[in-house]
């Protein structure tokens, strides 16, 4: 079952991200994972005030798959990295529908 893993993340430092990218960026193809959206455009309409600097999303071919990208040891570092430089929040969200 396809599954979305949605990102707050507000960036403490920029020291990081150079380096994050191009990894992360291949290890998201790898696990079969496609980024939908990677914004700073962003706009809340509902809801207590959120200040997350990027909105980032992306579609997993499984949950399986996002969480092999998650625990990947190439990955360790760069998400280490992200979450010393930011407040970063991750969910993963099945793709279902439970109230249909």
């Amino acid at each position: 079952m396809t599954c979305y893993s949605v990102l707050a993340v507000t960036p403490t430092n920029q020291d990081w991200v150079g380096d994050y990218l191009p990894t992360a960026n291949r290890l998201v193809e790898k696990h079969g994972g496609r980024y939908l959206a990677r914004t700073a455009s962003h706009e809340q309409v509902e809801g207590e005030a959120d200040s997350a600097g990027l909105r980032i999303v992306l579609e997993w071919p499984s949950r399986e798959a996002a969480v092999n990208f998650i625990n990947d040891p190439e990955y360790r570092p760069q998400l280490e990295a992200r979450q010393a430089g930011s407040v970063s929040f991750h969910y993963l969200i099945e793709g279902q529908d439970d109230l249909a």
